[in-house]
């Protein structure tokens, strides 16, 4: 399989050119069923050899081996040039070259950090609880860079109009900032809202200072032919979205 098989989305944004990153779609792997076909989460129940197989595909476009987390919805950053593979964590950061920051998703909200200098990137997995809880926060933080010097992409997630939560979700966003407010409206169905995790995303950037904030116009739930999608579909794969230094 050669490496133009991969559908791949490259960021848009103006990141320092040695700056790589990149985030991929459920096209191009060896996986079937649910997971077809680049699916790239070990722990969804896929068959290991296509998982194995998947990633080696991915590996044609990467320097190195990237790292993969074991992401569990917190609030842990780690260092990518020193961190055993599988830590638990929902973010890495890395300043050394060719050290790759990854995270995987599936209606969660991926964001790729980079400094206008290009000499620190990073990656962060925020689902709603992640993200209420503070992980953007958080990587900018262990970036060590002032957050003006910040900029974000916001990779593909489930959008404002398929994202549905309940009210206890909408409440513990608008207990941390009642901007939050503004992220929510009514759903059809009674005593639920439809939450834009995009909004939310940028509206923790702000009030951290990172306002160069680009990308969030995907939608995985909705395009169902492009990504894979828990809320959607339940047993499905995973995406990722990778950072580093060249």
């Amino acid at each position: 399989m050669s490496k133009t098989e991969l559908e791949l989305i490259t960021p848009d944004w103006p990141a320092p050119a040695n700056v790589k990153a990149l985030s991929t779609t459920r096209h191009g792997g060896t996986s079937t069923g649910p997971y077809a076909a680049l699916n790239l989460g070990s722990h969804v129940g896929d068959d290991p050899q296509s998982v194995i197989a998947n990633r080696a595909l991915l590996g044609q476009h990467l320097p190195m081996e990237p790292l993969w987390l074991t992401q569990v919805h917190g609030t842990t950053v780690v260092n990518a040039a020193c961190t055993c593979p599988h830590a638990e964590a929902d973010a890495s950061i890395a300043r050394m070259a060719n050290r790759i920051c990854t995270i995987m998703t599936a209606d969660c909200l991926p964001v790729l950090f980079c400094d206008t200098q290009g000499t620190a990137v990073g990656a962060a997995h925020a689902g709603w609880r992640g993200l209420n809880a503070g992980i953007l926060e958080a990587t900018v933080k262990a970036m060590q860079t002032p957050p003006g010097e910040i900029m974000a992409w916001l990779g593909p997630a489930i959008g404002p109009d398929a994202f549905e939560v309940g009210s206890e979700v909408r409440t513990a966003f608008i207990a941390h900032a009642l901007a939050a407010t503004s992220a929510f409206r009514p759903s059809t169905h009674d005593g639920k809202w439809l939450a834009d995790l995009y909004q939310l995303a940028r509206q923790r950037l702000a009030a951290c200072g990172v306002t160069q904030v680009y990308g969030g116009n995907r939608c995985t739930f909705t395009e169902e032919e492009t990504f894979f999608s828990y809320r959607r579909d339940s047993t499905t794969g995973r995406m990722a979205s990778l950072i580093w230094l060249e």
